[in-house]
């Protein structure tokens, strides 16, 4: 039996029990009134219907509350109890009352019919009850413990499925590790093999640097030894053309100095010639003007010497006189 079912009994239980109490109620107040109406005062016979309400509200209480406890597993005591059985023993006795004051058996009996069914219907529909909630909790237990069941089996696959998942990425993470070390190995060999180039690189580096260095400094000593060279040979040129340039001022002063001398001589031995005869050649008579102006010797005189024309000595006077202001401006 599944829960659908037990509950579906639950409810037809629950329904017959209020039908059977509804209708003993009815026929309880329906029976109980007239007897109360006639042993109440005539002023308060409005009155006699409270009576089998409250004796019926009663057994209400005791089967609602009976239900309740039931469901939720409870017990409630005595109380419950003695609550019950006076109310179903009020109803059933003022239910027959009427007919046991008669002397009326049948009467007895048929109106005892509706509290002696409703009294076994509680206790019965309380028994009811109890054995169906003891069944849903077993019931309830049983789908609780396949709910757990099911929960620890999606624990444990949850768990496999995580320890599977766990496991392969231990092993990508294996994989991932071997191939770091693997490529960190290889980088690791690349960068030995490049600093091993490196050192050979700058070792070979070095090596060229020096033999430069050395080549250089050899260059450098060359270049100062013929420096050295060129400049030696420069002093010598230098002493050579200092040496050969005072030769040829000696030279040229004693050119100079015999070129004087004879001038000299030429001079004085056409100035010591006398008064001219006769008139002397232009060449010869410009010799001797030129040496009377460098003499310092007057115009007259040197017309004398030469027999020209003291307008014509004049004339070479001027030139000779501005021949160092054009020597001079053309220089």
């Amino acid at each position: 039996m599944n829960s659908v079912q037990i509950r579906s009994a639950d409810r037809a239980l629950s329904v017959g029990t209020w039908l059977i109490v509804g209708g003993a109620m009815l026929y309880s107040i329906l029976t109980v009134t007239p007897l109360a109406a006639r042993h109440t005062p005539s002023q308060w016979q409005w009155t006699a219907p409270i009576l089998p309400l409250v004796v019926d509200a009663a057994v209400v209480i005791v089967v609602r509350l009976d239900a309740t406890m039931a469901r939720l597993g409870g017990q409630g005591g005595w109380w419950p109890v003695a609550l019950r059985w006076m109310t179903g023993v009020m109803t059933l006795a003022l239910n027959v009352a009427q007919s046991a004051l008669q002397s009326d058996l049948v009467g007895v009996a048929v109106h005892a019919v509706a509290p002696l069914l409703l009294i076994v219907t509680a206790e019965t529909g309380l028994a009811y009850r109890r054995a169906i909630a003891a069944a849903l909790n077993d019931l309830n237990a049983r789908q609780q413990a396949e709910k757990q069941a099911r929960e620890q089996a999606a624990i444990d696959r949850r768990e496999a499925a995580e320890r599977s998942a766990r496991e392969e990425r231990e092993h990508k993470a294996a994989l991932a590790r071997e191939q770091r070390e693997h490529e960190a190995s290889l980088a690791r060999e690349q960068r030995e093999h490049e600093d091993r180039t490196r050192r050979e690189e700058q070792a070979a580096a070095e090596a060229r640097a020096r033999a430069e260095r050395e080549a250089r400094e050899h260059a450098e000593a060359a270049r100062e030894q013929q420096q050295a060279e060129r400049e030696r040979r420069e002093r010598e040129a230098a002493q050579r053309r200092d040496r050969e340039r005072r030769e040829r001022e000696a030279r040229e002063h004693a050119q100079r100095q015999r070129e004087h001398e004879r001038a000299q001589r030429e001079r004085e031995a056409l100035l010591s010639a006398g008064p001219a005869k006769e008139k002397q050649g232009e060449d010869l008579a410009l010799s001797t003007v030129r040496a009377a102006f460098e003499a310092g010797l007057p115009i007259r005189s040197a017309a004398e010497l030469t027999g020209w024309s003291t307008g014509w000595v004049t004339a070479r006077y001027q030139e000779l006189r501005e021949a160092p202001v054009l020597e001079g401006a053309s220089t």
